[in-house]
């Protein structure tokens, strides 16, 4: 297989204006600074593989005096098709070869009408094969700047700088400039790495677009970052600090919380509040919340001792009293804590926080990973088959992940969307059942590690739910994305917690009522959450004041 590179198809005109205006910036700028630089191109590469294939050549003859009427060529063994006759032979005659009548005198072919067809042989080919080649980039990252992994920022000494870097991925071309605007600002540097510095922004930061130019012709798509600057002094007024929040698929540094890059939105300054954290320690995640649902499981499992207790440590109604639960408390404390190491890890790998998850876990089953309500709710994370839709829908690439270990075939080439009903079905109650911990032949009644498996499956129905509320909101807002309203990110995740709890029909409902759409957040989503979807006021209110 050999590859060939052809230029860009784009008109004449196009480029000459582009090289024009190129040539005119380089002639009237420095090799870095301003100037007003030209609306990318965009990518327009492609390349054609020369595939070796073996040809099977075919004749189409005809009956009364054997003269070829066509060739015809395949690249597979077996009689022609109809399509390949029509594209090697032509409408008239294989429609006159289809309605042909059958040749029933085999031994005197002269005396039928139409044509037969004749296999000759087979011989080595090749032929081309088009194919998209990679594109220009530019990735970003900070110059002498420190990651602050728990607080989901760069913390730069000195005045920041940010570094654009363009990678030319084909060896036989280079990038010739970089350009692009900073906060409606025009830059450009003639050289694959440009430096940029940043000066403080307000708190939803500026916008910065940019791109590269390739020798080959054309230029990368073009990007866009939203970046924040602020500086700290952290109480003494003679040293200064800057936070650096960059906000950009291109961006190489300090990965920010989760759901911001689909959101738009940066957290807050110096990091989001402790229920949104990820910190790097896992003791940070120790809690001792006295659960008593908790308490009363390790009792009837003969984890907790409350043998000393009135009834075991037992209440009437089957849940535990004072002496249970104050005998219960170490075990609780223990239980609830196991997980957390996992939690950190999946967290910090799925992009979900970390503090957020396991309040979740704690609000919903109490770290009780075998609990199945009346209404289906299953696991550390109560899962529903509803539930099950909203992952598998709104987070394709867990559902390309998820659906192999289900359905065979190429049934999940397709979208989860356009799978048959039964087979969505199938992958709803197979996720569902995966996160049921539930086992009476373990020890405990509890599958271990069906519950550590199931952290991950919740991370990433978090990860379904903020994408949901996000599309939910900018249908109601009429925007494209929610740094165009006055939402923070603390309250985005709270949108997402009304949806993942509620559903995304609450959500809707509730955006619905709201007069001003300017104002949508979570002090007005929460007060036109009426009726069933009410709940999910106190639900909210739970997760967020728990850290």
């Amino acid at each position: 297989m050999r590859l060939m590179i052809r230029p860009p198809q784009r008109t004449a005109l196009l480029w000459v204006t582009a090289l024009l205006i190129a040539f005119a910036a380089l002639l009237s700028a420095p090799s870095s600074g301003f100037a007003a630089p030209a609306p990318p191109p965009g990518p327009d590469r492609f390349g054609i593989n020369l595939v070796k294939y073996t040809a099977y050549e075919w004749l189409l003859v005809t009956f009364k005096d054997n003269s070829v009427a066509c060739e015809i060529s395949v690249d597979y063994a077996g009689q022609p098709t109809i399509t390949d006759v029509y594209i090697d032979c032509g409408d008239k005659t294989t429609d006159a070869w289809i309605a042909q009548k059958p040749c029933l005198d085999p031994s005197h072919p002269q005396f039928c009408d139409g044509y037969y067809i004749y296999f000759t042989g087979s011989r080595p080919a090749e032929h081309e094969v088009a194919v998209e080649l990679p594109a220009p980039s530019v990735r970003l990252e900070l110059e002498d700047c420190s990651p602050v992994a728990s607080l989901s920022t760069s913390l730069c000494e000195s005045s920041p700088r940010l570094i654009l870097t363009a990678q030319e991925p084909l060896a036989e071309f280079v990038i010739t400039r970089i350009e692009g605007s900073l906060n409606g600002q025009s830059f450009f540097c003639d050289a694959p790495i440009c430096p940029i510095r940043l000066a403080p922004t307000t708190d939803k930061g500026v916008l910065l677009e940019f791109w590269a130019y390739s020798s080959f012709g054309d230029s990368s798509l073009r990007f866009t970052a939203q970046v924040r600057v602020t500086q700290a002094d952290f109480g003494n007024p003679d040293i200064t600090s800057w936070y650096v929040d960059v906000l950009s698929s291109q961006w190489q540094g300090q990965a920010l919380a989760s759901c911001a890059q689909s959101w738009g939105i940066l957290p807050p300054v110096g990091g989001p509040p402790a229920w949104l954290a990820t910190p790097s320690d896992v003791n940070d995640l120790k809690s001792e919340v006295p659960y008593d649902y908790l308490a009363e499981k390790l009792i009837r499992q003969g984890i907790a001792d409350a043998s000393m207790c009135p009834s075991g440590g037992l209440a009437p109604d089957g849940g535990v009293n004072a002496c249970g639960q104050l005998a219960a408390r170490p075990a609780v404390t223990d239980w609830q804590n196991q997980f957390d190491g996992l939690i950190l890890s999946i967290a910090q790998t799925k992009g979900v926080p970390a503090q957020l998850l396991k309040n979740l876990f704690g609000r919903e089953s109490q770290f009780w990973p075998g609990g199945i309500q009346a209404a289906g709710d299953t696991g550390l994370g109560q899962l529903t088959e509803k539930g099950a839709d909203t992952t598998l829908f709104w987070n394709p690439i867990f559902y390309h992940e998820f659906c192999p270990l289900v359905l065979s075939g190429d049934a999940c080439n397709a979208d989860y969307h356009d799978l048959e009903d039964e087979n969505r079905e199938l992958l709803r109650y197979s996720l569902v059942n995966s996160v049921n911990a539930t086992c009476a032949a373990c020890p405990l009644g509890i599958d271990i590690d069906r519950a550590n498996y199931s952290i991950a499956v919740f991370a990433n129905t978090l990860v379904a739910n903020c994408e949901q509320a996000a599309q939910i909101v900018w249908n109601y807002s009429s925007k494209k994305r929610a740094s165009q309203l006055n939402i923070s990110y603390e309250d985005m995740w709270k949108l997402t917690l009304v949806n993942y709890h509620a559903g995304g029909g609450c959500l809707a409902e509730s955006l619905d009522q709201i007069t001003d759409k300017t104002k949508i957040n979570w002090d007005t989503v929460s007060t036109h959450l009426t009726g069933i979807c009410r709940s999910a006021v106190d639900y909210v209110n739970d997760i967020s004041n728990s850290p």
